[in-house]
């Protein structure tokens, strides 16, 4: 269902949705909009759209909280872009063979990720775990209710339980997990950020203490899920959480850093004017993640973003052919796995260090090995670094030329400062031709 990207991209129309609800339309104002601090009406809302876009039926308890559809969606769909864009091969897209499994960490009384999820990714399967045992029983309900119990398991934990007990879950490792921790770190910092805020909250909360409050707040809720990740490490290929506050998310990051993590991705999610939110992901693994998603919160301190692991090169007065070919012969003669793809004007290196240095080269020269490896069918098992590189013709507006453009991604290793050596050759090897 890779359509579900474009459902929520304005403002829900509610007068649409009352024409295809009427269960919503009793709920609709005179003026064709919804009165947010209704809780009846907010619940209906997120029944509907359910419903109307993803053939999901649900019910939800009056005293839980009330996930709303467009935001739990978009976090979805980031992870979707994780997943899709860290695989370390050529093709960084989706691949509808892929099976997939998740983790959702406190799923609430609706399930709403793992519905999610299943609706628009046909291989996915997830387990789910919750603390409460209110929130357990309607999981359950409404993962029956669309007969998804085959994918989709759900699990009561205790609070002082691991947030990844893959023992309990019979899993050896996941593709990921998800959360959205409680907020607040206490009943006085709820009410004293309600009252900072310049305008009436956008829409009630129905939400319970467990689902509300825990000690330390989120930021303290996720620092715990980075130490116990330490354990599991690549077991799980990306742990992430959904975020509150802008401030969480530096405050994770600086986590990340003095644990040694440098593979890290943040984003904002926003929908119309609505409340923002954010998202932290980590990976103990060497895949990395494409900019767009891990670099995703615009204004954000440019040191604690992630390392800009996507270098451009434009060349002009040349052209694509002489580039391709100029490239392929350099690339090709290194001591490395290099797989250039005429269809995808793309090609993947994977290196075991920095070959091509010139200490590298002379070693070579001396053991007369000159590009022995070029022809290497299988990766070499300790890779230190993997790229992509692509060619693009792109025109010169308001001229009759072209410029051919190199672009080179980071999709594998943890050394940034080989990243950047190899780009640097790249870069003289083809502005000297």
């Amino acid at each position: 269902m890779e359509n579900a990207r474009a459902l929520y991209q304005n403002d829900v129309d509610f007068e649409a949705l009352a024409l295809q609800s009427s269960e919503f339309a009793k709920h609709l104002k005179s003026n064709k909009q919804l009165d947010f601090n209704d809780p009846v009406a907010v619940r209906q809302l997120t029944i509907s759209l359910l419903q109307r876009d993803f053939g999901l039926k649900v019910k939800l308890p009056e005293d839980r909280l009330c996930p709303p559809v467009p935001n739990r969606l978009n976090y979805i769909l980031w992870i979707q872009d994780l997943l899709d864009l860290s695989t370390g091969s050529i093709r960084r897209s989706f691949d509808p063979n892929r099976k997939v499994s998740g983790l959702d960490i406190g799923t609430g009384c609706c399930s709403i990720y793992p519905l999610l999820g299943c609706k628009t990714r046909d291989q996915w399967k997830f387990f789910a775990t919750d603390i409460d045992e209110s929130n357990i029983q309607t999981a359950q309900a409404n993962v029956e209710l669309n007969g998804l119990e085959s994918r989709i398991s759900i699990l009561q934990t205790s609070p002082s339980g691991p947030f990844f007990p893959l023992s309990r879950l019979g899993a050896e490792s996941l593709d990921f997990t998800m959360c959205n921790p409680p907020f607040y770190s206490s009943h006085e910092e709820m009410t004293a950020t309600a009252e900072l805020k310049s305008h009436a909250p956008h829409s009630t909360c129905t939400g319970a203490d467990v689902e509300m409050i825990t000690p330390g707040g989120e930021a303290a809720f996720v620092i715990r899920m980075i130490d116990e990740s330490l354990q599991l490490r690549a077991k799980i290929q990306w742990y992430t959480s959904m975020l509150g506050k802008l401030s969480s998310v530096t405050t994770l990051v600086e986590a990340l850093m003095e644990r040694d993590n440098h593979n890290y991705a943040v984003t904002e999610f926003v929908q119309g004017n609505k409340t923002k939110r954010w998202a932290i992901a980590w990976s103990w693994g060497d895949m990395r993640p494409s900019m767009t998603s891990a670099r995703g919160i615009p204004g954000f301190p440019k040191h604690l973003l992630p390392f800009p692991a996507d270098y451009t090169l434009t060349l002009s007065s040349t052209t694509y052919d002489a580039v391709m070919t100029a490239m392929n012969a350099d690339l090709g003669s290194l001591p490395w796995y290099w797989n250039w793809d005429q269809s995808l004007s793309a090609g993947v290196g994977f290196a075991s260090g920095n070959v091509w240095s010139r200490q590298a080269r002379r070693k070579l020269k001396i053991a007369g090995e000159q590009g022995s490896m070029a022809s290497l069918t299988n990766i070499p098992p300790e890779v230190e670094l993997g790229v992509r590189v692509q060619l693009k013709l792109t025109h010169v507006q308001g001229s009759s030329g072209n410029t051919v453009e190199v672009l080179i991604s980071w999709i594998r290793g943890t050394d940034s400062v080989l990243f950047e050596s190899f780009c640097g050759m790249l870069k003289r090897k083809l502005e000297s031709k």
